[in-house]
């Protein structure tokens, strides 16, 4: 096929040569004929600078397959590899990684000096809030939480074992193999979650309807999952009161009457225990967390035996 204008399309590049053998570089340009004519200026870097006889002829090309000069720039076309070099590791401030230090066993808070007093609301404490439902251990635990100068997270077994959806343990439906396991990985979550708290300087408190008839699974599991340093301590109000509260709640937190007095007769089994109690019968909740910020303040400065 005859093109009506301009030379004919040069064959296409073969990788790794430069134009193609036989076409000049005039064949790349409109308006160019081929065919014998005045030489054309010579090429950019090949041009001889002129003698007293007149212009030099052009240097040789470069032989096929024969590498260019180092001094030539890089063929047009053709990909420049960049060095391999190593990435960086990323940093804390483009990715926003906090290194936290594992929790371990809690201990025991240091005790103030001879002539002073603990301070219980600048200290990072590990408490566990004992008490029978309807003893107010829930809002107490928050509002202690909340007024506390040291930052301080309130960790309720309740919330953690209502994580269960299906095949739930309802407390109403009685104690069983299925409520047992629950409670008990209800505790062991608490005491993970308390201990890295703890560990990261953020005090806890937990709290639990624990019965002193059952020391290995009740205080005894809660000293084993957060450690030698929780401080318990006691919230039980009369029958009377915990039975009105009682009587307010919704839902499976509600127990029936009898229920509630039965719980709250295991629970006188803690007076004589040599943990410290609370009667908060007749305070309100901010009343009972001034309270509970002296009895810990002598846990730690003489920590109970338990």
């Amino acid at each position: 096929m005859q093109h009506g204008v301009g030379s004919p399309l040069p064959p296409p590049p073969q990788p790794g040569h430069g134009p193609a053998a036989g076409w000049s570089q005039a064949a790349h340009h409109p308006g160019a004929h081929p065919g014998p004519g005045p030489a054309g200026p010579p090429a950019p870097g090949f041009a001889v600078p002129p003698g007293p006889s007149g212009p030099a002829p052009h240097a040789p090309a470069p032989a096929p397959h024969q590498p260019a000069p180092h001094s030539q720039p890089p063929h047009p076309g053709v990909p420049q590899h960049a060095p391999p070099h190593s990435p960086l590791p990323p940093s804390r401030d483009t990715t926003g990684h906090v290194q936290l230090p594992p929790g371990g066993p809690v201990a025991m808070p240091s005790p103030p000096p001879a002539t002073g007093t603990a301070d219980a609301t600048g200290t990072t404490l590990a408490v566990l809030l004992i008490g029978p439902a309807g003893a107010g251990k829930t809002s107490v635990a928050k509002y202690w939480a909340d007024q506390r100068r040291v930052p301080t997270a309130h960790i309720s077994l309740d919330d953690v074992r209502e994580w269960v959806r299906s095949g739930f343990a309802d407390p109403q439906s009685g104690w069983n193999d299925h409520s047992e396991a629950q409670y008990r990985l209800a505790r062991r979550t608490c005491g993970f979650a308390a201990r890295n708290f703890l560990a990261n300087g953020i005090s806890c408190i937990l709290d639990d309807a624990v019965f002193p008839d059952r020391p290995v699974v009740g205080l005894g599991g809660w000293k084993r999952h957060v450690g030698p340093g929780l401080l318990p301590v006691v919230l039980l109000p009369g029958l009377e009161i915990v039975l009105e509260r009682n009587a307010e709640r919704s839902g499976n937190r509600r127990l029936t009457d009898e229920e509630v007095a039965r719980i709250h007769g295991r629970m006188a089994g803690w007076y004589g225990s040599g943990l410290p109690i609370i009667d908060n019968s007749q305070m309100d909740v901010p009343t009972t967390a001034r309270i509970l910020d002296d009895v810990l303040a002598r846990s730690i400065a003489s920590p109970p035996q338990w």
